[in-house]
């Protein structure tokens, strides 16, 4: 009896390491072109920040703003929303409910379109905000330009959001690598001519994002309704998407604010750094490494979307081990990532900021920071794993939680400490939100490793 429980145990162990490799082998093979898509889509909006900085260091500053603003208003609103569709056509996709992936995915289209308009109100009058949380007057007149410009942006966003996650969740990756790289190799050309040839600077790198943006929806929207692979899965126009819109918020409403939470925290340091003495020194390199640290953090959220869908499947299928297994290796996965993505920013410390500015001033304050920023990303190569876990799992209220006492309760007074009291400036600031962010990987990583595991029961 015991030698018959032990290799009983054995088999077990030899089945699970199996589990664990063929895991890894999709999760690596869907995370690699998930950094394309990621990475082209990022670089759309940071492409036209780096145009429109090299012409000078206000406009840097003003565009670095106006995008904080958009991110955590609008984009990152937009993203978070959306990221309901990684649990809902995830499971439904694992569990071979193929209508529902159409119905879902339509239901947050419309909801992310009704949605864009409160907040277009919003940039409408972004430079009264501004001037209210007492921002520079020229920095803020750019940034509400930008913003004023962007809003076509924001409806484009809505439908691709949607779109990508409709495809994401059923592993078909390439149609949105051949789109976004596409997109972002006729966005480039098309922002330096509105920008620079036709004189519209600021108006014309907002226009050019707008214009991508749409293009990209348009040719996964197209792919969607003519493709065969496709087939019974298509998003089709119906009232049905209304009365799924109850089962769509209870997941995207805690998803957005695991996204909106997160990112607030970082844009806070944006406007604090605003009100620090030289502000636009200090909101210009802040922007850099925000914008550096996104740019990785896309790349990271790339097996954190990979380990998602590969999660969200299994729970579908009722394969609860396999759904461990997928945690397991994105973990491992982003352990590489982050030795890989530190190392390599730590040794390019003195040439990194040139890529946004040629100021001098700028490019030493930079390179100071970047043991900093080193460690933030690290850290960020953990955390956008597991949340890619937390969504994929339906366990988006308890990332909700975390976040609020991560962020508001621990690393944002910390920074505030740092900042104005040891009189460390914006490096008080980044440290505070790189402690925060350490907490919340910490605990994000205990809930994925202790709690219980089960389909959702929404489905």
């Amino acid at each position: 009896m015991e030698i018959s429980s032990v290799n009983a145990k054995k088999e077990e162990e030899q089945e699970v390491k199996k589990i664990r490799w063929e895991k890894l082998k999709k999760v690596a093979s869907m995370s690699a072109p998930m950094v394309v898509v990621n990475l082209s889509q990022y670089l759309i909006p940071a492409a036209s920040t780096m145009i429109v900085g090299h012409k000078s260091e206000i406009s840097l500053a003003g565009i670095a703003l106006a995008s904080s603003i958009a991110n955590v208003t609008g984009f990152g609103l937009l993203f978070g929303l959306a990221g309901a569709l990684e649990t809902l056509c995830g499971q439904a996709f694992g569990a071979r409910q193929y209508e529902k992936l159409g119905s879902y995915t339509f239901t947050s289209i419309i909801s992310l379109l009704l949605i864009c308009f409160p907040i277009s109100f919003l940039w409408i009058f972004s430079k009264d905000l501004l001037l209210l949380f007492h921002q520079d007057p020229k920095i803020s007149e750019i940034a509400s330009v930008y913003s004023l410009w962007l809003i076509p942006a924001l409806f484009g966003s809505a439908v691709l959001q949607s779109l990508i996650r409709y495809f994401q969740t059923q592993s078909l990756i390439y149609p949105m690598v051949l789109s976004s790289f596409l997109v972002l190799c006729f966005h480039v050309p098309v922002c330096w001519v509105l920008v620079n040839t036709l004189g519209l600077g600021t108006k014309g790198a907002a226009l050019s994002v707008s214009i991508s943006y749409w293009v990209n929806a348009a040719f996964l929207w197209f792919f969607m309704r003519h493709s065969s692979v496709c087939e019974g899965k298509r998003v089709l126009i119906s009232m049905k998407a209304f009365s799924d819109m109850r089962i769509f918020f209870a997941l995207a409403i805690p998803s957005a604010l695991m996204v909106i939470l997160e990112w607030t925290a970082f844009e806070i340091m944006i406007l604090i750094s605003g009100v620090l003495p030289n502000s636009k020194l200090e909101t210009s390199v802040i922007s850099m490494c925000l914008i550096t640290s996104s740019l990785h953090y896309n790349l990271a959220s790339a097996i954190g979307a990979a380990g998602s869908t590969n999660v969200a499947n299994e729970l579908g299928g009722g394969n609860l081990v396999a759904a461990k297994a997928s945690a397991f290796v994105s973990i491992i996965i982003a352990a590489v990532d982050a030795f890989v993505i530190g190392f390599g920013l730590f040794i390019s410390r003195n040439v990194w900021g040139y890529a946004f500015s040629d100021e001098p001033e700028v490019i030493r304050y930079a390179t100071e920071i970047t043991p900093i920023l080193c460690m933030s990303i690290v850290v960020d190569s953990f955390s956008a794993a597991l949340t890619g876990v937390v969504r994929g799992s339906g366990k988006q209220k308890i990332g909700a939680y975390v976040n609020i006492a991560a962020f508001y309760f621990f690393g944002i007074p910390i920074g505030l400490v740092l900042c104005f009291i040891l009189h460390l400036k914006v490096k008080g600031l980044w440290i505070g939100i790189l402690s925060g962010c350490t907490l919340d990987t910490l605990i994000l990583f205990l809930i994925t490793t202790f709690t219980e595991w089960k389909t959702n029961e929404m489905l």
